[in-house]
């Protein structure tokens, strides 16, 4: 196979790689909040319920304890793509160049015709022609209803989607729900239409923290200046604007000086220039160099590879390199211990508290019986999304098993979902546990606390103590 053949044997550029991706992430957050397993959803934070659901279990917002393993594991994924591939988070993932994407590549110039073709971005349209006010008009329009999709796939996030269109029935006793979707709507309008890539480059903190990150192994989109030629000077002013002054000066240069690669990039930088702020590694430059030298039967001037293998030239990029590795365990041991934290979910919160004013009472029974108590505050949340009925045992230390009993409640009792049950508690015993005539005694005890109809899944333990008055204290008792 010659050369020329060889270039013309080209994978799906970038571009379309890009656009499937596209695709499926966004059919992915129009459908994750519909997904459910007996009510419960694959991730939701409701602030309407104080609910977190999580991969179809749910949380109430005293376990919210799961959330920073969360952000954490957002977060390091998100440096450790940029560690190693610069900023492909943002040429693929982010929102606002997914959002760009669809209404420049999509909109106006296939849908309007506004712009005439995809690989020319430096172009901006004739405003002053009355045909293309009335197809901005439309893109805009078009725009606008799409907004509101994506800020209400935005809100069915923190709001269930059922709940969400029932709200929409009244929607002024949910203000601020529907005043949260019309300002995303609002922000959205003004970022995709008006401030465009400049919220890349201006106002984007990402950006400003990726040359922290990067290494001399990070991919990213990579003019190779030795096949090329030095378009810009150490001072990056530029020097060559046509190929017969750069072949003047280099007469192995490459570079066609067609500025392809210049026309096609949505934040208006010229990729010759070196590693910049404004590149969101989105490799459009990349297919159109691509296209360009294919023509001419030679490689691409740019590649996704780093500075190590294009630049300076010190061998093949290292992926596993020690930071990766890093990256990768730190990602590893944060989603085994959210899986872990995950599987051990109680269904049912208890909070025990002894009650404030006595730390016990005691009464004659009978010449040889004593009746000690000891009252106790339970506060009971019920975190599923049917009733049950609760009752407990009381779990006492060796050698005094079934001697501390429950005096009240005297019957089980039945908490709603999402409401806290409060119930005084009264155990007793009516046998001498401790002869300490120096002080009362700390027994610890152990509750356990269960479901009468699921007691496998809904149970849970709490540590406390029943005090134990001294021995003259229970012999005078009157």
């Amino acid at each position: 196979m010659s050369d020329t053949e060889h270039v013309a044997v080209k994978k799906t550029p970038f571009r379309y790689k890009r656009y499937y991706f596209y695709i499926f992430v966004t059919i992915m957050s129009l459908v994750i909040p519909w997904i459910t397993i007996d009510g419960n959803h694959l991730f939701l934070l409701s602030f309407d319920k104080l609910k977190l659901h999580l991969a179809f279990i749910q949380f109430d917002m005293q376990e919210l304890y799961l959330m920073p393993f969360l952000l954490m594991l957002l977060f390091i994924t998100i440096f450790g793509m940029t560690v190693l591939g610069g900023r492909v988070f943002c040429g693929w993932v982010c929102p606002q160049t997914i959002f760009r994407v669809i209404y420049r590549d999509l909109i106006e110039t296939k849908l309007v015709g506004l712009r005439k073709r995809i690989k020319n971005k430096q172009q901006e349209p004739d405003m002053s022609k009355l045909e293309n006010k009335i197809k901005k008009a439309i893109a805009v329009s078009i725009w606008v209803v799409l907004s509101f999709i994506a800020a209400s796939n935005l809100m069915w996030y923190f709001v269930p989607p059922e709940d969400f269109f029932t709200y929409l029935h009244n929607p002024m006793d949910h203000m601020i729900l529907f005043g949260t979707v019309l300002v995303t709507v609002a922000f959205l309008l003004y970022d995709i239409v008006i401030l465009k890539e400049n919220f890349c480059i201006y106002v984007c903190p990402y950006s400003r923290i990726q040359s922290v990150l990067y290494d001399d192994d990070t991919v990213m989109a990579i003019y190779n200046p030795h096949r090329g030629g030095d378009i810009y000077d150490e001072h990056k002013h530029k020097q060559f604007s046509k190929q017969k002054d750069l072949l003047a000066a280099n007469p192995n240069a490459e570079c066609t000086a067609c500025e392809s690669c210049v026309t096609v990039c949505p934040t208006h930088i010229d990729i010759r220039k070196g590693l910049q702020l404004e590149c969101i590694n989105c490799l459009e430059c990349v297919d159109a160099c691509v296209t360009v030298m294919g023509k001419l039967g030679k490689e691409s001037l740019i590649t996704w590879s780093s500075e190590k293998e294009i630049i300076e030239q010190k061998g093949k990029t290292n992926f596993f390199r020690p930071k990766i590795i890093g990256y990768i365990a730190i990602l590893v041991i944060i989603t085994v211990i959210l899986g872990m934290m995950g599987t051990t979910k109680e269904y049912m919160l208890l909070n025990i508290n002894k009650e404030e004013g006595r730390l016990y009472s005691v009464k004659r029974i009978s010449d040889d019986v004593v009746h000690v108590e000891n009252a106790y505050v339970f506060l009971l949340q019920n975190t599923l999304s049917v009733p049950h009925k609760y009752y407990f045992d009381v779990i006492a230390p060796e050698g005094m098993e079934g001697k501390i009993k429950i005096k009240k409640p005297s019957a089980p009792f039945t908490a709603n979902p999402a409401t806290k049950k409060k119930k005084v508690v009264i155990l007793y015993t009516d046998e001498v546990l401790v002869e300490n005539d120096r002080k009362d005694t700390i027994i610890p005890i152990t509750i356990k606390a269960y479901a009468l109809d699921d007691k496998e899944k809904v149970v849970v333990y709490r540590q406390s103590t029943f005090v134990y008055p001294r021995i003259d204290i229970v012999k005078h008792a009157p």
